[in-house]
């Protein structure tokens, strides 16, 4: 027997040393448009020193994940942390997020997505670039892979110019795939 659709849940957006409200508030608004679920926003983790590798002097993504796992709270659908510190997973130089596939928790870094910007749009740039890392991520908790269109929202990132070339859209393919995963979860969006 099926579940009735849940009406509600909400995604937290939970920043740790991320201090920009702007960044907070754009990401909330864009993250509610894209998985329509409303966005709260309040810090469940106060720092991320446990995860710091000191032969790199950078912050492993994966042990901040499992972290965020243990303190969300139980009423979040999903979390996303934000941070300004700079990520890595051991097989890769650096990353500008990472998310449990399938799961509940992402995080995504701002460090390395201010490369390049000069000029007077560059506070645009930065937060849009925020933006769509922290909607690409959650699109991992939703069970979305990469995909093959490059102006799909879940694009494969190698670069800051591919999250330039990305839409803050999912594909016509990927809103089909995020549909029957929010029905699945038993989740209606508002």
């Amino acid at each position: 027997m099926k579940e009735a659709p849940i009406k509600g849940g909400f995604i937290l957006v939970a920043p740790i040393d991320e201090h920009d409200a702007d960044v907070h508030r754009e990401a909330a608004v864009e993250i509610e448009r894209v998985y329509g679920l409303p966005c709260k926003t309040t810090s469940i983790l106060s720092d991320i020193l446990f995860a710091h590798d000191s032969r790199r002097d950078q912050f492993n993504s994966t042990m901040i994940l499992k972290e965020l796992e243990s303190h969300a709270p139980p009423s979040a659908v999903k979390v996303v942390a934000l941070t300004s510190s700079d990520l890595f997973i051991p097989i890769l130089t650096y990353v500008y997020g990472e998310a449990q596939l399938g799961g509940r928790c992402a995080i995504v870094s701002s460090h390395r997505l201010i490369e390049g910007i000069v000029g007077l749009d560059s506070r645009n740039l930065f937060l849009c670039r925020v933006v769509k890392e922290c909607i690409h991520e959650l699109g991992h908790t939703f069970t979305l892979k990469h995909c093959r269109d490059r102006t799909c929202i879940m694009h494969y990132g190698r670069d800051v110019i591919d999250v330039d070339t990305k839409s803050r859209q999912l594909c016509r393919y990927c809103k089909v795939l995020l549909s029957d995963e929010l029905s699945r979860m038993g989740i209606k969006p508002g």
